[in-house]
């Protein structure tokens, strides 16, 4: 067998579009993240994960109807332009007018990201850096699974100061709402 010396190129990474990207992902029995030209599949979440996603889904849904605003849970991807990523967070609310693309939030007031082992460090690290140069985005809520945890990132005129909430109630500056922490890990 010959090798010539274009084989350090074939090691080389496939960069995608994001266009293709979105083309793609409108086809695709399995969903993925997009972050600058790479893809990767997302993984199952289990019951416990799911039941969290779906308690603070449908307060936060409830709280966002109220103000004129919408809520998404799991399946709506999230631009983040200054990192060129996309990605799908657990549940999403956003109050700008135009922000109507039917598969993509461009203006989220509000994410939250459910924690699970296999999840945490990429949630923590990338996806909330990448997520807090969102210009729009007010709040982000990493929920733990495994203790009754909430850390709330909230946006302040110099930064981003961090709370984090273990009983009574969960205050959402950006939809002006309470939610319990016992509905929240309800199940």
């Amino acid at each position: 067998m010959r090798y010539t010396a274009r084989m350090p190129n074939a090691l080389r990474k496939l960069w995608i579009s994001p266009q293709d990207y979105l083309a793609a992902e409108r086809l695709s029995e399995v969903r993925h993240e997009y972050v600058d030209g790479e893809v990767f599949a997302m993984v199952g979440a289990s019951r416990r994960h799911a039941d969290i996603v779906a308690n603070i889904g449908l307060a936060i849904r409830a709280a966002a109807r109220r103000r004129g605003c919408d809520a998404y849970l799991n399946d709506v991807k999230v631009r983040v332009e200054p990192a060129n990523a996309f990605y799908y967070p657990d549940v999403v609310a956003t109050c700008a007018p135009g922000d109507d693309d039917p598969y993509v939030v461009h203006s989220p007031v509000l994410i939250v990201e459910v924690l699970s082992e296999s999840t945490e460090a990429v949630d923590r690290r990338e996806k909330r850096v990448n997520y807090q140069k969102i210009p729009s985005l007010r709040e982000i809520v990493l929920v733990a699974q495994a203790e009754r945890r909430v850390e709330i990132y909230r946006r302040q005129p110099d930064g981003w100061a961090a709370e984090t909430v273990t009983g009574g109630d969960l205050l959402l500056e950006s939809l002006d709402s309470l939610i319990s922490l016992d509905d929240l890990y309800a199940g």
